[in-house]
């Protein structure tokens, strides 16, 4: 499926693990340590917190319920699984662009909106992905981008074939989300010194 896709699109995979990594860095360093782009560990925690039923049980759903719900703002606009011009891409990616200045707000005032807000836009974002490139890349989290890249060096070790444009995508993917991941810490840091002044 890599093969298929325009040569483009791993440009446009690299600057939306990046932004998604800023976003996530922002969301782990920021006033709750939260992490929004990916929910495994969000899941997890939540069911820790079942039994306490406490005011962060509440707000960890509210996580999960975000992303998904960008997601089905995703899955109302595309309509198609293959990529084709039209399919509002550009206007979920202003969309996307509005929640989050949105969710800055929000976090720069300390208010759990911004988290809601911030993984609503990593959901739209990973839906819409997965939508134009049938599953193959994800852009707001790395453990299935690390399996695959695991598999596949594995299977080079075996004797098979190495994809080489599937391993450049990989890598993009990954050094995307860990740059982000960096910028992200920049932009914290920077906002927690001008809040103390």
């Amino acid at each position: 499926m890599i093969t298929k896709l325009p040569k483009w699109v791993e440009y446009g995979a690299f600057t939306l693990s990046l932004l998604a990594g800023i976003v996530n860095a922002v969301g782990l360093l920021g006033f709750q340590h939260q992490s929004v782009s990916h929910l495994s560990g969000t899941a997890t925690l939540l069911g820790t917190e079942l039994l306490n039923t406490s005011a962060s049980t509440l707000h960890l759903l509210g996580i999960l319920l975000s992303f998904m719900f960008g997601a089905v703002i995703s899955g109302v606009f595309i309509s198609s699984p293959s990529l084709k011009l039209g399919r509002h891409y550009d206007s979920l990616l202003i969309a996307e662009g509005v929640i989050l200045l949105l969710a800055i707000y929000f976090l720069y005032e300390h208010v759990a909106m911004g988290q809601y807000l911030a993984s609503m836009a990593c959901g739209l974002q990973n839906a819409l992905v997965t939508t134009y490139s049938g599953a193959v890349i994800r852009t707001t989290h790395l453990t299935g981008v690390f399996t695959d890249m695991g598999l596949m060096i594995g299977a080079w070790f075996r004797g098979d074939g190495f994809d080489k444009r599937k391993g450049i995508l990989y890598l993009l993917l990954i050094s995307g989300f860990i740059s982000g991941g960096a910028i992200g810490s920049v932009f914290n840091a920077a906002t927690s010194v001008d809040s103390s002044i």
